[in-house]
């Protein structure tokens, strides 16, 4: 078994569509970055590649390649699993925890749930989503930002 950590952060700002667990939610503000910005796959990815021990996914697609512009973070996972793949490594479950004071996303996490599942190739029941706010502290406390952490376990395949 092995197991990796991810996190990302975010701005939010206007004009954008906010895409979170590869789905798109109905909300004022999106969050800025050279992707999508989707934090929560961006904290998956980050732990698949540190459970593989492949480094992280600025070193993968980092924001100075123009290559990496504007992509979805669902094609960025896919090329994570393809890499994890070939070491012989299967994803066996993820947690994940969106951090945010807005949007709340409990009619969505069951969404999330079932697409980020068929992203990392496992079951529905082997991928968790959760949600919580800083309780108004910080930039994330303050709707300026949102955040992911996320924990995966690997097994071989």
């Amino acid at each position: 078994m092995y197991v990796g950590i991810g996190y990302d952060i975010h701005r939010f700002v206007k004009d954008r569509q906010l895409i979170l667990g590869g789905i798109s939610l109905d909300h004022h503000s999106g969050l800025s970055g050279h992707s999508d910005a989707d934090v929560v796959l961006h904290a998956i990815g980050d732990a698949v590649l540190g459970a593989a021990s492949l480094g992280d996914i600025g070193e993968h697609f980092p924001d100075t390649d123009d290559k990496w512009k504007g992509i979805s973070s669902q094609i960025l996972l896919n090329k994570i699993m393809e890499l994890v793949g070939e070491k012989g490594l299967r994803v066996n479950n993820v947690d994940v925890v969106f951090i945010s004071q807005e949007p709340k996303i409990s009619g969505q996490k069951k969404d999330m749930e079932k697409r980020i599942s068929e992203l990392l190739m496992v079951e529905p029941e082997r991928v968790n989503v959760k949600a919580t706010t800083n309780e108004g502290l910080d930039s994330i406390g303050r709707s300026e930002a949102a955040a992911a952490q996320a924990v995966v376990t690997l097994h071989n395949s």
